[in-house]
């Protein structure tokens, strides 16, 4: 459990500077990886983790009364949804997401949370999936991929608009 879990949502940290984080959402949360661990280990975090169950969402409230974390908050609903709701559109720093789906859905659902000069870090398995993702209108390529060469994290950053066109870069690249 401490090294599967644990450790293992704290493994981002060899790709982003914490210190420049503030705010930060977790798709997907489940049980709260990697969100709860990022929380306690960076105290100045204002997080908000997502899940479609209630019953999840439940049990990390109590959680975070129990841990006496404090600007943590969880909500239950569909990522995809909360993603056209002003109040948590590009309001992040940082979106993580551990384990929710393959990493051409999962781009869909988590940059909409991320603001420009933000980042969106998934955390998959050993299995490595490459995305090019690009402006729908004249194809310019806006987003810079990373990957840890020990761990499996991946890394996008995002520039929200095209620097040739200035629209929104978020479709992935047919082929």
């Amino acid at each position: 459990v401490l090294t599967n879990h644990f450790l293992d949502s704290l493994s981002c940290v060899k790709s982003i500077d914490m210190s420049k984080v503030k705010t930060m959402i977790d798709i997907g949360t489940g049980a709260g990886f990697p969100g709860v661990p990022l929380k306690i280990a960076f105290p100045h975090l204002q997080a908000c983790l997502l899940d479609s169950l209630k019953k999840r969402v439940n049990f990390l409230e109590e959680s975070f009364q129990l841990l006496g974390l404090t600007d943590i908050t969880a909500i239950h609903g569909r990522a995809e949804e909360y993603a056209r709701n002003k109040e948590y559109r590009e309001q992040y720093d940082l979106c993580v997401s551990r384990a929710v789906s393959n990493l051409a859905t999962l781009s869909e659902y988590c940059l909409p949370y991320v603001k420009k000069g933000g980042s969106f870090m998934a955390k998959k398995g050993e299995a490595r999936e490459n995305i090019t993702l690009k402006c729908p209108v004249c194809g310019e390529k806006n987003y810079r991929k990373s990957k840890n060469k020990r761990n499996t994290t991946e890394r996008l950053e995002l520039n929200k608009y095209c620097s040739r066109c200035q629209k929104h870069t978020m479709h992935k690249e047919e082929k």
